[in-house]
C-alpha cells in the first residue's frame, strides 16, 4: 500500500494524518504493518499544490482485493478524504499498489492502464480494481518508501522488482524523495 496527503485537517499535519491512518490500518486488519519511512515528495504533478508526505506499508493479507480496497477508501473518508477531481490535493489517500502476484483484472487491461500518456490519465478515472498500481514503475514517490518495506516484490508481468523499477527512474526525481526525521 502507498500513503499520501498534502493536506492538514482538524489540526493534523499531513505526517501526522499518515500516521493515523497506519495505525487505523494496522487495527483493522488485526495484523501488524511493517511501515517505510515518511518521505517529503512535490506534488505531482509538478505545481499542483503543497507537498505531500508518503510512505509504503506491506502485511499479510488473505482477504480479496476488493475487501481490502473496501477498507482503505473507509479510512481514507473516516480521515476527511473528498474525491472531487483527479490527483488533487488531499488529506489522505491509500492506495492498493500489488496484492502478492495477483493482476487485475487482466494483463491486457492492467497494460492498457500503464500504457495511458500522462495527458490521458489525467483525465480518465478507474472504474475498476487494476493491479498492480498500473502507474508505479513511474512513480518514485511510491517506490522510495516501497523500497524500504518490499525491495524485491517482483512486478508479475514485467518481472522487475521494485529496487529495479526505482533503479530505472531519473536521478533527479528519486532525490525529490526526501525522508523526514522522527521530529517532522
Amino acid at each position: 500500500m502507498a500513503f499520501g496527503g498534502n493536506l492538514a485537517h482538524s489540526g493534523q499535519l499531513p505526517q501526522e494524518i499518515l500516521q493515523t491512518a497506519a495505525s487505523m490500518l494496522g487495527a483493522r486488519l488485526a495484523a501488524p504493518l511493517e511501515m517505510s519511512r515518511l518521505y517529503r515528495t512535490p506534488a505531482f504533478p509538478e505545481g499542483s499544490g503543497p507537498d505531500f508526505v508518503n510512505a509504503a506499508a506491506a502485511v499479510a493479507w488473505h482477504g480479496s482485493a476488493a475487501a481490502l480496497l473496501a477498507i482503505l477508501h473507509e479510512i481514507e473518508a473516516a480521515l476527511g478524504r473528498t474525491r472531487r477531481t483527479r490527483w488533487e490535493a488531499r488529506v489522505m489517500d491509500i492506495d492498493l499498489i500489488a496484492l502478492g502476484n495477483e493482476v487485475w483484472p487482466d494483463a491486457q487491461t492492467q497494460q492498457g492502464w500503464a500504457d495511458l500518456s500522462v495527458e490521458h490519465a489525467a483525465h480518465q478515472t478507474l472504474d475498476q480494481l487494476i493491479l498492480p498500481h498500473p502507474r508505479m514503475a513511474e512513480r518514485s514517490f511510491v517506490l522510495v518508501p516501497l523500497a524500504d518495506v518490499a525491495p524485491d516484490w517482483c512486478h508479475p508481468l514485467t518481472g522487475l522488482s521494485v529496487a529495479q523499477m526505482l533503479a530505472a527512474r531519473p536521478a533527479a526525481e528519486r532525490a525529490s524523495v526526501v525522508a523526514l526525521d522522527s521530529n517532522a
